[in-house]
């Protein structure tokens, strides 16, 4: 597997304390990643250190085969667009594709200029007069037209209605699709994800939980329904992801690459949503891997 992203040990410490610890993470080349989180789980301190905004306290990240922000040569290789999709509010569109042919080195204007007439974008308006959705749509057409290796999208549909972050989306899997981009996209909004990942991040408490391509993390995961008991007594190697209980039933999420042969039990599928929020729903201490479970008393 070639790594677009690859983490070793990777923290970052602010004055209030660590935004990200011990993070460990490869992210393959070639896939939409989604990166998914509560506020405050460390995501964007994820991306702006993989983007060179930020420096790690510990540990290392390498992008596209080197060091983030390390020159001009390694800068080419990334785009950025931040939660507020910036722009110059008193430059037009126009001057934006000029901007954006002036600093960066495989600059495609000739793409730049065809999404903006098909975007319907008037080239003379200011970047201040235009819609959230417009201004995300120049935020993408920069980064898609700077050619990177790879897209880095910190919530960028968060402020958007439904129909226009619809269309973001969708303008953006056709640019997967034509360029062969790999995109990282943090998005509290799972349907989302769901709509164009095909791999999956989830950090909760400044460490990687969960990790893997989304089709193979699904076929991992069972719910697990039956009458009810502790979870602790189920097999090692059915690891329970959360448990919740009734008088007499036990729910169970589980992840486990073995078919499950207990008869007490009622298996059946976890959709994304649900897959997120039992790891978004765990103890801290918990960690990947470890045996603590969220329980759930009714």
């Amino acid at each position: 597997m070639t790594a677009v992203l690859r983490a070793r040990q990777l923290g970052k410490k602010y004055r209030r304390g660590w935004a990200l610890t011990g993070c460990a993470l490869d992210i393959p080349a070639g896939h939409v990643t989604g990166l998914v989180g509560p506020n405050g789980a460390g995501k964007s301190t994820l991306l702006n250190l993989a983007a060179g905004m930020l420096a790690p306290t510990t540990g290392t990240i390498e992008v596209c085969g080197g060091m983030p922000g390390s020159g001009p040569a390694q800068l080419a290789k990334v785009g950025f667009v931040a939660q507020d999709t910036p722009t110059y509010a008193g430059l037009t569109v126009a001057d934006h594709l000029r901007l954006g042919a002036r600093l960066n080195p495989n600059w495609d204007d000739a793409l730049a200029h065809r999404r903006i007439e098909r975007l319907g974008l008037d080239p003379g308006q200011r970047a201040g007069k235009l819609s959230g959705g417009q201004r995300a749509q120049l935020a993408l057409t920069l980064g898609i037209a700077k050619r990177p290796e790879l897209l880095i999208l910190d919530e960028p549909v968060a402020a958007l209605d439904p129909l226009a972050r619809r269309e973001f989306l969708q303008d953006l899997m056709e640019a997967v699709a034509e360029h062969g981009l790999s995109v990282v996209l943090s998005s509290h909004l799972v349907a989302d994800l769901e709509r164009v990942c095909d791999h999956l991040v989830v950090l909760v408490a400044a460490q990687v939980q969960l990790a893997g391509e989304v089709e193979d993390l699904l076929a991992a995961h069972h719910r697990l329904s039956g009458p009810r008991r502790d979870p602790a007594t189920l097999p090692a190697d059915q690891q329970v992801i959360s448990a919740s209980h009734t008088d007499r039933q036990t729910t169970l999420v589980v992840r486990t690459e073995a078919p499950i042969l207990d008869p007490a039990w009622t298996v059946s599928t976890v959709g994304l949503e649900d897959l997120v929020l039992a790891y978004m729903s765990r103890p801290a201490e918990a960690g990947p891997g470890r045996r603590p479970t969220l329980e759930v008393l009714r």
